[in-house]
């Protein structure tokens, strides 16, 4: 990175961008930066270096840099510390040897296929470009990843075991194609092409065939057996996924107050579906109810689109203000092989490619409850991914393309999420029993995360008064046995859940950490502003100012 502070907060930010879209293809590739979309980011100790590197001189430069106006001094505090965090990873080794179940190198490097246009031949052969590189970025991980157990950091043994499953998914070495055969499978059907795919897909399956046997056999006798990282890792990881220093024993006593409230009500509806049930003897009933059944893959995915339609239609012009870019959001079924859920997907900046609600859902399961996932619309969907992420994309006149396009953070995104179910009832769209049970239960279940995340990883004691082994000290089984018991969540979904909070230490809280900071500082902005109080204007501006970290966040929208 070459740029001076001469070049201005903004000047100094895209150049960043440019520059990590160059060190980090994949990245590139996830944001919609062009030109990088034939090669594969560089996992390899030196890789992780360039970028460690890279991330230190932007520090310096916009540390140096004096901002020329708010926008400037709003963006440095947004960079420094989003940057400045990154930068403490990489000082705490856990960057080299990063491997979890749902958001590491493994993941990335078969997701950003998804991304990648495949209408035309050649589309088709930078694709094919990209699968031949597969080999080298593996080999470069694993580089990674051994260099860090060299130096004693490596994942817990469950995540470990349980990446290697889904390396042999997407091998095909448990069942059916690989992943990258499915890929291939539309692609030209003859010729030089469809060649070098064919060879290209094999390669990249077996290249993860072998990643799995390296995790299993060279990694996993170093891996730890102990899950909880404990608090010093733990803090350093929260405010990375929030973006604010925590007071720990604070949120997991407010997580089991906020929890036991929201069961309350859950209570209370579970009673109004089935008269003296309980709230898993109501969710049974709706989960036969025909009309909360949609069946097929097909059907599921059908489904969400209408309702993801539905709802850009009813709050444009009305609750938000949408221009026609932000007006289509794609609905698709994930591939197999990951963790069960949804997700969102951003836009490119010129909105060629749209934004995308994915949803991850078990090969075998062929018929789906909608009470669950109406609210999951909304969450990934609009008012909440799509509307939050896409406006900050749409602000190039507004926004640097740090802002833009590289900034997330996991309590300022995940917040205004929760947050955008909570508005889509108070907005009459959960009003149907059914639907709002399966929007409480994923509150609760929001909830119950605040309190196992901080509680497993910190080993903490179980309070009184609970009714869940009191006295006790959490452990994963725990974990395990209080979102199968507390919450109405399908069964396969929480297994995924607890491999899942045990290898992202600290992103589990951030949606109702987020949350709660969001429905704060919109009280706040309507005692200010008493009868004068716009909701319209309040969420305009607050979306238009795009992510940055909570203590932030709350200075800012203190100001609107």
């Amino acid at each position: 990175m070459s740029t001076s502070s001469s070049a201005g907060v903004h000047g100094i930010s895209n150049q960043f961008v440019a520059d990590y879209a160059a060190a980090d293809p994949l990245t590139a590739t996830f944001i919609g930066k062009p030109g990088y979309d034939d090669r594969l980011t560089d996992y390899s100790p030196e890789g992780h270096a360039a970028r460690e590197e890279l991330a230190r001189r932007a520090l310096a430069a916009i540390a140096a840099a004096e901002p020329a106006d708010k926008s400037e001094a709003d963006a440095k505090a947004v960079f420094q510390e989003r940057v400045g965090l990154d930068v403490e990873l990489h000082e705490a080794g856990l960057v080299e040897g990063a491997l979890n179940v749902i958001a590491s190198p493994v993941q990335a490097l078969r997701e950003v296929f998804d991304q990648m246009p495949a209408e035309t031949a050649d589309d088709w052969a930078v694709i094919a470009k990209r699968l031949t590189a597969v080999p080298d970025a593996v080999a470069n991980l694993r580089a990674g990843l051994a260099y860090s157990a060299d130096k004693g950091r490596v994942s817990a043994l469950r995540q470990v075991s349980r990446v290697a499953e889904q390396c042999d998914r997407w091998a095909g070495r448990s069942g059916g194609r690989s992943f990258f055969a499915d890929l291939i499978a539309e692609a030209p059907a003859d010729g030089a092409l469809r060649t070098d795919l064919e060879a290209g897909a094999k390669a990249a399956a077996e290249a993860y065939g072998d990643l799995a046997v390296f995790l299993r056999d060279d990694l996993a006798p170093k891996a730890p057996k102990k899950d909880a990282v404990g608090e010093d890792i733990y803090r350093l990881q929260s405010r990375y996924f929030t973006g604010s220093r925590f007071d720990l024993a604070e949120a997991y006593e407010w997580g089991w107050a906020e929890f036991s409230r929201i069961e309350t009500e859950m209570k209370q509806v579970a009673n109004r579906i089935k008269s003296g049930s309980t709230l898993a003897e109501a969710a049974a009933a709706l989960d036969a109810d025909p009309r909360y059944l949609v069946h097929g893959k097909n059907g599921l995915q059908s489904w969400m689109q209408e309702l993801s339609d539905k709802a850009l239609r009813d709050v444009r012009g009305v609750h938000f203000e949408l221009p026609d870019e932000l007006m289509k959001l794609e609905c698709r079924i994930a591939p197999p092989g990951g963790g069960v859920g949804a997700y969102y997907t951003s836009p490119t900046p010129d909105f060629t490619r749209p934004g995308r609600m994915w949803w991850s859902v078990p090969e075998d399961k062929e018929e789906f409850s909608t009470w669950r996932e109406v609210t999951t619309v909304y969450h990934e969907g609009v008012p909440g991914h799509h509307l939050q992420i896409a406006t900050a994309v749409y602000q190039a006149e507004k926004l640097n393309e740090f802002q833009r396009l590289l900034c997330w953070v996991s309590g300022h995104g995940e917040g205004w999420a929760l947050y955008s179910e909570r508005l889509m009832r108070e907005l009459g769209y959960l009003d149907d029993d059914g639907d709002l049970l399966g929007m409480l239960d994923a509150h609760l279940f929001r909830a119950a995360r605040v309190i196992i995340d901080i509680g497993m990883h910190l080993e903490l004691e179980i309070p009184k008064g609970t009714g869940f082994h009191e006295g006790e000290r959490w452990t994963p089984d725990l974990g395990l046995e209080f979102m199968l018991t507390r919450t109405i969540t399908d069964p396969a979904h929480v297994r995924d859940e607890i491999d899942r909070y045990l290898g992202w230490p600290g992103q589990a809280p951030s949606y109702k950490l987020g949350e709660r900071l969001w429905l704060a500082a919109r009280d706040e902005a309507r005692a200010r502003h008493g009868d004068a109080f716009d909701l319209k204007i309040f969420h305009t501006q607050a979306l238009e100012m795009g992510a940055m970290g909570l203590d932030t966040l709350r200075e800012r929208l203190a100001e609107l």
